[in-house]
C-alpha cells in the first residue's frame, strides 16, 4: 500500500546534525510522531549517550532534539509498505532534505539502520556531500526488529552522536 510520510522533519537554525530513519513505522504513523513504537530504542540510546532523561511526550521530544541541536527525518517521503518492515519498503520516492539543510547548519548525517543508509546512498549522498562534506554515517537501527543489538550495544555505537555534539561547530559557508 503506497504511503506518504505524514510528519515534518525537526530542525531549526541550530541544528548541527540530521538523523535519517527510513520510514515511519505503522505504530508512528497511528501515533503521529517519530519512534512511537514503545519497542524502538531511538529516545532511550539518544537519552542515555546524552545523559538525559528519555523525553515522553511529542512536545518533550521536539525540545529534547532542538536542545542538543539534533534534526530528525527519514530518507523515503513515500513508498510502497506493509506495516512496519523496511524490508517490504519499494517504490521509494527519497526525501527532500534542502528545506533542513538551508534552514540549518548541519555538519553530519546519521542514517538509523540498513534501509535508510541504503536510501541515502542511493538517492541523497550527492546533496548530503554537497552540503556537509562528510558522508553519511551508519548507525545499526533502534528498531526493535533488531534484535542483534543490545540496548548497550546500541549505546556504544551511538555514542558518535554525542561526540559530534560536543566538537566545536563548522558552519558552510
Amino acid at each position: 500500500m503506497s504511503q506518504t510520510h505524514p510528519f515534518k522533519p525537526i530542525f531549526d537554525q541550530n541544528s548541527k546534525i540530521l538523523i535519517l530513519g527510513s520510514f515511519p513505522s505503522a505504530p508512528s504513523r497511528k501515533l503521529g510522531f517519530y519512534y512511537a513504537n514503545p519497542q524502538n530504542r531511538f529516545w532511550r540510546v539518544l537519552a542515555q549517550i546524552l545523559n538525559a532523561p528519555p523525553p515522553t511526550s511529542t512536545e518533550e521530544k521536539i525540545k529534547f532534539l532542538l536542545a542538543r541541536r539534533i534534526a530528525i527525518y527519514d530518507a523515503a517521503i513515500c513508498c510502497e509498505i506493509k506495516g512496519s518492515s523496511d524490508a517490504k519498503m519499494t517504490a521509494v520516492v527519497p526525501a527532500n532534505l534542502e528545506p533542513i539543510f538551508s534552514g540549518a547548519h548541519i555538519a553530519q548525517v546519521y542514517t538509523n539502520g540498513g534501509k535508510a543508509h541504503e536510501i541515502c546512498e542511493k538517492y541523497l549522498k550527492t546533496q548530503i556531500l554537497n552540503t556537509t562534506g562528510k558522508e553519511p554515517v551508519k548507525l545499526p537501527s533502534t528498531s526493535p526488529a533488531n534484535a542483534n543489538f543490545s540496548f548497550e550495544r546500541l549505546v556504544g555505537e551511538w555514542t558518535i552522536v554525542a561526540d559530534m555534539l560536543k566538537s566545536p561547530p563548522k558552519f558552510n559557508v
